[in-house]
């Protein structure tokens, strides 16, 4: 988040993605992978998780995408993590609503994944136009950041609660 912020000058070009920027936009759908892969070994779910394993495809997919994105236009770079943002926020959604009564505290998971759907659909759209910058998406990666944050700390305190 403070590499994406820090560089965010670097995201102002209205022609196609600098170095620095298609770099942090390769990487970022790379690291929801990460994450769920690491959710996954924490959990225990292991290859049964389909929902994770959706999206983990779906992050391997972005990634690709945002490699090839990331030759081209601002605006297809937009489209593409827009996509991604859209896609995987609405999977976010979804299972923070199913785990809500089974683990609780997912209410930041539910507010981060709508936020996502919202905030794709809003890329997505501003792709179309010729004056859109990627700036946007500092900010989008730096509330992603906190609700990833907000979300860890509280299943934490959860669990401490839970094992005394």
């Amino acid at each position: 988040m403070a590499l994406v912020a820090a560089t965010s000058a670097s995201l102002v070009s209205t022609d196609e993605p600098t170095a620095i920027a298609a770099v942090l936009l390769v990487v970022y759908p790379l690291w929801d992978v990460v994450a769920t892969l690491l959710e996954r070994r924490m959990a225990g779910t292991g290859s049964t998780d389909r929902v994770g394993t959706t999206n983990m495809a779906l992050g391997l997919a972005a990634t690709a995408g945002m490699v090839i994105a990331a030759f081209s236009t601002v605006g297809t770079t937009l489209l593409v993590f827009g996509i991604w943002a859209l896609l995987s926020g609405a999977i976010q959604l979804v299972v923070a609503i199913l785990r809500r009564r089974t683990v609780g505290a997912q209410w930041p998971m539910v507010i981060s994944g709508g936020l996502s759907v919202l905030a794709g659909t809003s890329f997505a759209t501003m792709s179309a136009s010729a004056t859109s910058g990627l700036s946007t998406l500092a900010g989008y990666s730096a509330f992603g950041a906190f609700w990833f944050l907000v979300s860890a700390i509280t299943l934490n305190i959860r669990s401490r609660r839970e094992n005394r």
